[in-house]
């Protein structure tokens, strides 16, 4: 019997689906959406035909797997999948245009933000840095110093995209274009990371960041240069940095001189806090491929009206990148933007939606319910069997310090166990794990050993997963946590056996 689905792109195995089998393999709608949604963006999105995953071996269709990979990426949920089959069923109906108005207007309302909150859409967060650059090129003469924060703790190829260069050999437009060199137009750009780190791992606080912030920016303004400031709500391990209050002060003394944006990548973030961040003059990036669970890649930049009455127009190389119906008519020079259509990126972002919409029908009493019961239960069932730590966001001794929606995600420091002292031992673990059926979080650099940086793993909620208990009794879902706790601290267990 054929083991594998066809889907005009390559074999899936078919014991990676989480739904009667049938439905996909005997479905030629199913096989094109599937199609569909690994097309549109750079390299990163493309499905090995070996195992059916892109690089970061997940997939945009349904799966039989545990997953707490959302810090990382997400695999489809079979609800979303399923209102994707409807939407490609019935079509739109309209233009690539109007399809993103109307989900740009279903963004604004979900969050409860303003109409005239302008939004720009793109294939990845990566590609939203661009975003940032055009809205504030041409305000000094000595052009843009970009401050980011914490390169290491929001993704490698921001490094090249923030400096206003390609991250990778193509784009969702057009290919093949070289690696780092400059998109054309966007003009100098200066680049300097802040760690959010220190180099024995532990987390700076937020005064430590305003501080060093400052510093940069003053340095910016001596060389005539406007400074782009990187400020993160919801880095890889969950931290919000700079605090409100050292915000504020930034932007009441350098807000002249500086512009703000807010790494919210994660989607792990609250309406009310989206609102303050816009009522601040900042622009805020958000995916819909992490915590909100709609396959990679999808995002979108939201941005204060009047930053665009004051933008420069495009570049003449982000046609290259974007285009014409991903940016609001009213920014100058959208006109040089192909008029064409990205329909996969469109249907990412439909997914995207359809699970942001269903999880702000959560109460807010309830999504709290459940995370405090996957706290329980990691505490319980994974944490103390093992004898390891959680890695706490921020500089505090207290989760429940911690913001709500940051409590979401734990960062594991698994440096301890045999076979996981180093990153680089935990990178093979969380390979193997999630090629057996188990999706954690990637590691990532905060745990210092004697060798360098030791062994983290992340575990962490999802947008759909919460949706999806929503309607539970509170015992169901302390059963379901504690048995997917156990099978991830068997999983953790039987690959130190492997490796010993």
């Amino acid at each position: 019997m054929d083991r594998t689905i066809k889907t005009g792109l390559q074999a899936i195995p078919r014991p990676t689906l989480n739904r009667p089998l049938g439905d996909i393999a005997g479905s030629t709608a199913a096989q094109a959406l599937v199609t569909l949604l690994a097309q549109g963006g750079d390299s990163r999105i493309t499905l090995d035909p070996g195992n059916g995953l892109n690089k970061y071996l997940s997939a945009p269709f349904p799966r039989d797997v545990l997953a707490y990979s959302s810090s990382t990426v997400s695999d489809i949920s079979p609800a979303a999948f399923d209102h994707l089959l409807d939407v490609q069923a019935n079509g739109k109906g309209d233009s690539y245009a109007d399809w993103l108005r109307r989900l740009k207007h279903r963004i604004l309302g979900a969050y409860e933000l303003d109409d005239e909150t302008e939004m720009v859409f793109a294939p990845s967060g990566t590609d939203l840095e661009y975003v940032a650059l055009a809205a504030v090129r041409g305000r000094a003469q000595g052009g843009v110093h970009n401050i980011l924060l914490g390169a290491d703790e929001i993704g490698s190829g921001c490094i090249h995209s923030a400096h206003g260069r390609y991250f990778a050999r193509e784009t969702a437009v057009d290919g093949p274009v070289e690696p780092a060199s400059d998109v054309a137009g966007i003009g100098p750009v200066s680049l300097v990371d802040i760690p959010v780190r220190c180099p024995e791992g532990r987390a700076c606080s937020s005064q430590e960041i305003a501080a060093a912030m400052k510093v940069e920016i003053e340095l910016a303004r001596k060389a005539g240069q406007h400074s782009l400031v990187h400020c993160v709500h919801g880095s890889k391990t969950g931290l919000v940095l700079p605090n409100r209050q050292d915000l504020d002060a930034l932007i009441a003394e350098h807000g002249d001189e500086a512009t703000f944006v807010v790494d919210a990548c994660q989607a792990r973030i609250t309406s009310e806090a989206i609102g303050y961040y816009l009522a601040s003059g900042c622009i805020v990036l958000m995916t819909g491929s992490k915590f909100m669970g709609a396959p990679p890649f999808n995002g979108w930049a939201l941005l204060p009206t009047d930053m665009i009455e004051r933008a420069q127009p495009l570049p003449q190389g982000f046609a290259t990148i974007f285009r014409k119906a991903e940016w609001p008519d009213s920014w100058t020079g959208s006109e040089v933007l192909p008029d064409s259509a990205n329909v996969s990126l469109a249907l990412r972002l439909e997914a995207a939606v359809f699970e942001l919409e269903r999880f702000q029908a959560v109460p807010m009493d309830r999504i709290e319910t459940m995370i405090k019961a996957f706290e329980a239960a990691l505490t319980r069932d994974l944490v103390k069997p093992l004898g390891i730590e959680r890695i706490l966001p921020g500089s505090g001794g207290r989760i429940d310090d911690c913001v709500i929606e940051m409590r979401t995600l734990a960062t594991l420091d698994v440096s301890s166990l045999p076979g996981m002292r180093t990153f680089d031992d935990a990178q093979r673990v969380h390979r193997q794990m999630a090629l057996d059926g188990i999706r954690l979080g990637q590691p990532v650099k905060c745990v210092r050993v004697e060798e360098g940086w030791g062994g983290t793993l992340r575990v962490g909620l999802s947008m759909p997963q919460l949706s999806q208990w929503a309607g539970s009794i509170d015992a169901e879902v302390s059963e379901e946590l504690a048995s997917d706790m156990q099978r991830i601290a068997a999983a953790l267990q039987h690959s130190l056996v492997k490796t010993a």
